[in-house]
């Protein structure tokens, strides 16, 4: 279907099919990122997608309209954030074939609440002209003295930091991932400041030799003129946990429990995880695809395989709070 509405004749005569409702999504992801897929949908189905771009305060919202809110689907990033609208109860859980057909178990809500649409690394960009090969091999290592004064993050209460640290309370309880944060922050080379990306900066002036990021912002930096010197001054490496795998953390969907055209929410989550729409989010945001097999880019091919943290998302969510705890504790901003 590539129209609005159709006429369809039957019997000699001309019945009108009604008009297909659109999509309204809060998402606190950019829109540009998640607009060609978005496009790809409405030119397969004629259903139109409206996006609203929540930076703050997207639970609120919701409670606060409850079941007037035009929302049918929220999409965010990070498993603290789709915990968050869980524990809010403002979501409804989806019961698709298509989709627990699609994604992992480890990717998707045991109750089909949300779903994963594509996940990234928490890795180590590294000085190409300071870091030997084979010298970082663990996250757990990066607490060692020989990092010393070698090491720069973002604020250790971002999402992406504390979703970290929580993974290490998963592998190795809560005592020792104190101390490995409080590891860190003695290694580090300068107060927590800025993105991802300008630690990478960081790295390029001279600052410090590692930082820690995730995977999708190479491709970010390569595709800007000032930002792809930068880029090429660093090589991604993957760190395990000890026991364990590279840390993934994810984007994910859910849909609302108001929301007002559910069947036309559910035809689009389904896409999402179709081959076409996951390649798309790998060819233009440089994330890794959720659904087995479907096709990488060739710039996310080049950073070369690596082993997944199989730990379940939903448990390094629930240490949240504790990790939260811990980097107060160790002032790691401070």
């Amino acid at each position: 279907m590539t129209i609005r509405s159709l006429l369809l004749a039957t019997a000699g005569a001309i019945v009108a099919l009604p008009a297909l409702a659109d999509v309204n999504i809060y998402s606190t992801r950019q829109p540009e990122l998640i607009q060609p897929v978005l496009d790809a949908f409405t030119a397969e189905t004629g259903i139109a997608v409206n996006v609203a771009f929540v930076e703050e305060g997207l639970v609120e919202r919701l409670k606060a309209e409850g079941a007037r809110s035009p929302a049918d689907l929220v999409m965010t990033v990070d498993i603290a954030n789709l915990t968050q609208i869980v524990d809010a109860g403002v979501i409804q859980p989806v019961n698709s074939e298509v989709l627990t057909a699609a994604i992992p178990a480890e990717f998707r809500s045991p109750d089909n609440l949300w779903f994963s649409l594509t996940s990234r690394a928490r890795i180590v960009y590294a000085s190409r002209d300071r870091v030997a090969d084979g010298e970082v091999t663990t996250y757990e290592d990066l607490a060692g003295p020989q990092w010393q004064g070698r090491i720069c993050t973002r604020s250790g209460l971002h999402n992406y930091n504390l979703a970290l640290l929580s993974a290490m309370i998963a592998h190795h309880g809560e005592e020792y991932a104190q101390a490995w944060a409080a590891g860190i922050k003695a290694n580090l080379a300068r107060k927590p400041e800025g993105s991802d990306r300008a630690q990478v900066k960081a790295i390029w002036v001279g600052e410090c030799d590692i930082s820690l990021g995730n995977t999708y912002y190479m491709g970010e930096m390569l595709a800007d003129p000032e930002q792809a010197e930068w880029a090429n001054s660093v090589r991604i490496i993957y760190p395990v946990f000890e026991g364990g795998g590279t840390h993934m953390n994810v984007s994910g969907v859910a849909m609302t429990k108001a929301a007002p055209n559910p069947e036309e929410a559910l035809q689009l989550m389904e896409f999402l995880v179709s081959p076409e729409a996951q390649a798309i989010y790998a060819e233009t945001n440089h994330e890794f695809p959720v659904l087995p097999g479907a096709a990488l880019s060739e710039l996310v091919q080049s950073w070369g395989p690596f082993t997944p943290d199989t730990i379940d998302l939903t448990e390094v969510a629930g240490h949240r709070p504790a990790a939260l705890r811990i980097m107060e504790a160790v002032d790691f901003d401070g």
